[in-house]
């Protein structure tokens, strides 16, 4: 898994560089899961916390519910990427 892929919101494997390749240019794309656009965001630890702060208080609802993987779990989710509650 690279790290580079990964939602720093949400630990969704995004499946394309949220902030390029280098790690320094966002990308601008929406993440389908919590909606975070990156770059914008996610640009900053405060921001990161507050949006994720944000979606969990919606209990973790994806921002594209059509794009929701029938056996997504968000607690396997948090985990896998390394973020506790």
């Amino acid at each position: 898994m690279d790290s580079k892929m990964i939602c720093k919101v949400c630990g969704l494997d995004y499946g394309d560089y949220t902030w390029g390749k280098d790690g320094q240019t966002p990308s601008f794309e929406i993440c389908p899961c919590c909606g975070t656009t990156f770059g914008y965001e996610d640009a900053t630890t405060d921001g990161i916390l507050r949006k994720r702060s944000d979606w969990l208080e919606g209990n973790g609802k994806w921002f594209m519910a059509k794009e929701q993987p029938s056996d997504w779990d968000l607690e396997t989710q948090l985990k896998s990427a390394g973020i506790k509650r």
